[in-house]
């Protein structure tokens, strides 16, 4: 085991649980621990009514939610969805799997999200759908990506599995677009046992295909007077959360808050304490943002004498600390690249991704924690060799 504070720098700690979730936690499994039960119920409820939105529906995963999302809007071969190329895989792979063109488009430099002006330079007659992330907490340009969706009749589909609390222009991410995800996998801002996710739409037909397309496209018919007979209208999956994870996810959703101040608190002084450094960009918060800091990103400039890999590399074994790349640019893996997409796509992600490292942050850190960070960081780069 290692001594604290470099334990919990050296290891990605997941949600902070604590002892009201344990006790949720019981209690559902003391109730039967049904899938899609009285809690699932609750938890729905509860995050409609945190993002003043009319219909949430739990799911088992982030990628499950975006998988959903775009079977609610019927997407499928010869539409095309524009994303970034900044994200999870799940992003792009729930357009590419329903059979539709992904096409990415390039990212705003400060932000990493989505560049609306690169957005709008892909958009063709086939465009059905975009879908922005707010990348590490902060959200994309709304107001640039939703004008030139609204205006051509395209959808929105708001990324939201970093960003559970962040805010656009005060309200909150989520409730911009035709629909929205998020994920309450491990290591996300909340959690709901390791998986977990969420749909969230004000639009009533989107809510239910959601909803039926989350459990197999059942429904119960009347047959004769006395009895009701299955019927499956479209091919559906399972998708549903346990109680279990929605009495926990009702436990987090109430500590969401005070667990995002936490981080912005850690980022605030990670910012105070790394401004100056040679050869570091520090992370860009937009002004009509609100950043939960679900990852903290620098930049390592290329005249420092440092790569950001002999850099992490140098955290990792004389520090302790273990710092990670978000992420890859999707259509640079193998995957995509089989699709046809090639380097020199989105010329800014690509450059983005040789410099970029993200710093340890959970709400569990302590201020020692912090502290050693900011030393060992300041120690390898203010080094004379």
């Amino acid at each position: 085991m290692l001594p604290d504070p470099v334990h919990d720098l050296a290891y990605g700690l997941g949600t902070a649980y604590g002892p009201e979730e344990e006790r949720a936690a019981a209690e559902a499994i003391r109730g039967g621990s049904p899938g899609d039960g009285p809690s699932v119920a609750a938890f729905e409820n509860a995050f409609a009514r945190y993002l003043g939105i009319r219909h949430a529906i739990a799911v088992s995963s982030g990628t499950a939610a975006l998988h959903l999302a775009v079977t609610a809007l019927r997407l499928g071969p010869g539409d095309e969805v524009i994303t970034t190329p900044l994200s999870w895989m799940s992003t792009a792979n729930a357009a590419a799997t329903a059979g539709a063109k992904v096409v990415f488009a390039d990212v705003d430099p400060a932000t990493f999200t989505l560049d609306p002006a690169s957005a709008a330079a892909k958009i063709t007659d086939r465009t059905r759908a975009i879908i922005p992330v707010h990348l590490y907490g902060q959200p994309a340009d709304l107001d640039g990506i939703l004008a030139l969706a609204r205006s051509r009749g395209i959808r929105v589909v708001e990324d939201c599995a970093h960003a559970p609390g962040a805010a656009y222009k005060g309200r909150k991410a989520g409730s911009f677009g035709d629909l929205a995800i998020f994920s309450f996998g491990y290591q996300k801002n909340m959690g709901t046992l390791g998986e977990g996710g969420m749909v969230v739409t004000d639009d009533d037909e989107l809510a239910a295909r959601v909803r039926s397309h989350r459990w197999i496209c059942m429904e119960r018919a009347p047959q004769g007077r006395r009895y009701w007979q299955l019927r499956f209208g479209e091919i559906g999956m399972n998708f549903r959360m346990t109680d279990v994870q929605a009495a926990v996810g009702l436990v987090q959703l109430g500590k969401l808050d005070r667990l995002n101040q936490r981080r912005r608190e850690i980022a605030a002084r990670y910012t105070e304490g790394l401004a100056g450094l040679p050869g570091l960009t520090l992370p860009f918060v937009s002004p009509v943002a609100e950043h939960v800091f679900h990852v903290y990103c620098v930049l390592v400039n290329p005249d420092s004498g440092w790569d950001k890999e002999e850099l992490m590399w140098q955290l990792a074994t004389s520090k302790r600390i273990r710092c990670w790349q978000h992420y890859m640019p999707i259509h640079l893996t193998e995957a995509y690249q089989a699709l046809g997409h090639r380097r020199g796509e989105c010329p800014v992600a690509e450059a983005l991704f040789e410099r970029y490292v993200s710093l340890p942050i959970h709400p569990r850190l302590t201020d020692e924690g912090v502290e050693y960070l900011i030393a060992a960081v300041s120690d390898l780069l203010l080094r004379k060799d």
